[in-house]
């Protein structure tokens, strides 16, 4: 950016040659993404077991199990990010590491693209922050693509400033196009939401207009999405068809009040699907209030100190990347919010140390105490939900490995194919347990119909499962009933 006030505040916070090495070298920086790597290891269990979810992106990169059906909204990203491991290993631990120290690395260049553009001090509090949620833990060592989204938001937005700072580097529009282009491999609709305000200021603003950053972000984005708009056309019928099946499988796009569906989430419910039931204790919830006050704050403390730019754009762009997952879709996860949490960590950074260092005298000493039981609390509070929501997820994933197992026992083995769409034992992730195929004849992963799989089952086991008292479609009606873990029954074709 050509304006002299931002300039000269990039100038203000940029560690000068005196500064004490640690201030240099970014290590602060490492050490919080060295943080949040150990303590996903140590919070979120390596042997948790794969989810539905996962086991979808990991299957079509995986020798243990053929790939699951691919419904339109996916993108590939997460795959070809697991591949390395998942492509020669089925241990689910090693993958788990794999991904947290990954996240750890991946949240270390995020805030390092900022490195000079804010405080150090704004930096490690932000990502210490944005780190400590529970839904960044839950999610850093998950095949997931949410908060890989999430890091590539907080990255291109930071190498968007730098290209504006200092337009004769190369590197930032390296930055720029490698998170735009990270952003669209996972999750190409999210990443044109983060991208917006960036787009907008590039075009609008004429001290802003620079054809080389609006060159790398749009190739960075064209870039990423190439893969997902390619197979539009040749799995889907076109990309309009393909945006259309997305909008199906997401309950249709159009006008929803989400907000409350996404309050009702935070008490460690990975998806709200129908979203029913009472709102979580305000305890569980504050925080969560109490984020877009400290970002506007953060925001009139800025430009107070004539950085308004930063904490603007992080503003303006979690603003466009929330707005569909809290308007536009009928149901909640945690994990859609995960890019405006990592965006909005750097403003409310800036307010929490403004509160506690603009008092003087007593009232620095009770703004302190304040601040610093309010995020003690709010630490205790995400272990806690944390805790909860791991035992709960490992309990079920347990459950999947033993029904897979009970299916061995009872000659389900690969080459196999199982079905049925019971919620709380999904053929799909079993399939993937027992290395099965999945198949189902309805609904958004409707990918088979029943006289086909009367004819599979002719050359291989097939198993459809249900409950004890489910009732088998007439296709299957007159196959095998087994009993498998608990209420779990299954029927194999003779």
């Amino acid at each position: 950016m050509p304006g002299t006030s931002y300039a000269a505040a990039s100038r203000a916070v940029r560690p000068s040659d005196a500064a004490p090495w640690y201030r240099r070298d970014g290590t602060w920086l490492a050490a919080v993404g060295a943080g949040y790597t150990v303590a996903q290891l140590v919070l979120v269990r390596p042997g948790m077991g794969l989810g539905w979810d996962e086991s979808v992106y990991v299957s079509q990169v995986s020798g243990h199990a053929p790939a699951a059906f691919f419904s339109a909204p996916r993108a590939r990203g997460i795959s070809l990010l697991v591949a390395p491991v998942a492509g020669w290993s089925s241990s689910t631990p090693l993958l788990r590491v794999y991904l947290a120290v990954l996240a750890g690395l991946g949240l270390f260049l995020a805030l390092r693209a900022w490195h000079g553009l804010l405080p150090v001090r704004t930096l490690v509090l932000g990502g210490g922050l944005f780190a400590s949620l529970w839904v960044t833990l839950f999610y850093g060592p998950q095949a997931m693509p949410n908060l890989w989204v999430a890091l590539a938001a907080l990255a291109a937005v930071g190498c968007f400033l730098r290209t504006q700072a200092d337009r004769s580097r190369r590197g930032p529009l390296l930055g720029l196009a490698a998170s735009a282009a990270l952003m669209a491999l996972m999750r190409p609709t999210d990443a044109v939401w983060v991208c917006l305000p960036l787009l907008a200021a590039l075009v609008a603003v004429p001290r802003w207009r620079h054809g080389r950053a609006l060159l790398a972000l749009l190739g960075g984005l064209a870039a990423g999405a190439a893969e997902w708009v390619i197979e539009a056309y040749v799995s889907y019928g076109g990309l309009a068809r393909r945006l259309s099946e997305g909008s199906d499988v997401q309950g249709g796009l159009g006008w929803h009040d989400a907000v409350v569906d996404q309050v009702r989430s935070l008490s460690g419910r990975t998806l709200c699907r129908p979203c029913t039931g009472a709102v979580p204790p305000a305890a569980v919830t504050l925080w969560w209030f109490v984020l877009p006050v400290l970002a506007v704050l953060g925001l009139v403390v800025a430009v107070r100190a004539r950085r308004a730019a930063p904490a603007a754009l992080l503003c303006a762009c979690a603003a466009t990347t929330a707005f569909p997952y809290l308007f536009l879709i009928g149901y909640a996860a945690p994990r859609f919010l995960l890019p405006a949490y990592a965006l909005l960590s750097l403003p409310v950074a800036g307010a929490l140390l403004f509160l506690v260092s603009a008092p003087r005298g007593r009232w620095r000493t009770l703004a302190v105490t304040v601040v610093a039981v309010g995020v003690a609390g709010h630490l205790a509070v995400q272990a806690v939900v944390l805790e909860r929501l791991v035992d709960r997820t490992t309990t079920g994933h347990q459950r999947w490995a033993r029904v897979a197992a009970a299916l061995h026992d009872h000659g389900v083995r690969a080459p196999c194919v199982l079905t049925g769409n019971d919620p709380t034992t999904p053929s799909i992730p079993v399939a993937f347990y027992a290395g099965c195929a999945s198949a189902d004849t309805g609904g958004n992963n409707e990918n088979t119909t029943p006289a086909a799989l009367v004819r599979t089952a002719r050359r291989m086991p097939v198993a459809f499962l249900t409950t004890e008292g489910g009732v088998p479609p007439r296709y299957a009606r007159d196959w095998r009933r087994v009993h498998l873990d608990g209420g779990v029954y299954a029927y194999v074709a003779r």
